[in-house]
């Protein structure tokens, strides 16, 4: 097994052997010419980001000016209606998949990355990555910190400022540090924009 197998069977890998280097090279032109594509080029992002990465629906953007970062982009699968704000930091050595209709605020950073607790082993150059999963219908606020292994059900809102350390289950509100589940989603919910402000428009 050599070491880009490793790294995606999330066993310990060394990412500059067996083609790591270049293929994390090859991403960074490309994510140097979409974070340098000028912000009234709506339909050329749109193709460029498609290219990133691995799988997409027809749908998707991440806001310019971006910048937008990750490793490798095919590890990473988005679902339609796809978007991103400023600052967007993916960590995909291992897979990234978010389903559809998912919103993220600026400086959100999701790291399937990690690497050894005790400096003997972490000085090897050893590394690993554990995949990230986002369900549908999630609302990820602004300077959240996603970390390895962690699964966030279907329409879920991550409160500002979380960092996720453990599985989130759906149709919840959670935050904090570390980030836990504040309440359940209710029907009483779809008649508020903001906390007690009710909509004076029709929602349907």
């Amino acid at each position: 097994m050599n070491q880009r197998e490793r790294m995606l069977a999330g066993l310990p890998y060394k990412a500059w052997l067996d083609g790591l280097d270049e293929d994390r090279f090859a991403c960074k032109q490309k994510i140097y010419d979409f974070n340098n594509l000028s912000p009234n080029l709506n339909e050329s992002a749109t193709l460029m980001l498609k290219d990133i990465l691995g799988k997409t629906g027809e749908n998707i953007c991440i806001e310019a000016p971006f910048p937008f970062h990750c490793d490798y982009g095919w590890n990473i699968e988005v679902g339609e209606n796809f978007f991103a704000n400023y600052n967007l930091t993916i960590l995909d050595v291992a897979k990234v998949t978010i389903g559809k209709n998912v919103q993220m605020a600026p400086n959100v950073s999701i790291y399937t990355a990690g690497h050894p607790i005790h400096p003997d082993t972490r000085n090897t150059g050893y590394e690993y990555g554990i995949p990230i999963t986002i369900g549908d219908n999630v609302w990820i606020g602004g300077n959240v910190v996603i970390l390895p292994g962690v699964k966030i059900g279907d329409n879920v809102v991550i409160g500002a400022g979380s960092v996720v350390t453990k599985d989130i289950p759906e149709n919840v509100i959670a935050m904090g540090n570390p980030c836990k589940i504040v309440r359940e989603i209710t029907e009483e919910d779809r008649t508020y924009y903001y906390k007690k402000n009710k909509f004076d428009v029709p929602i349907e």
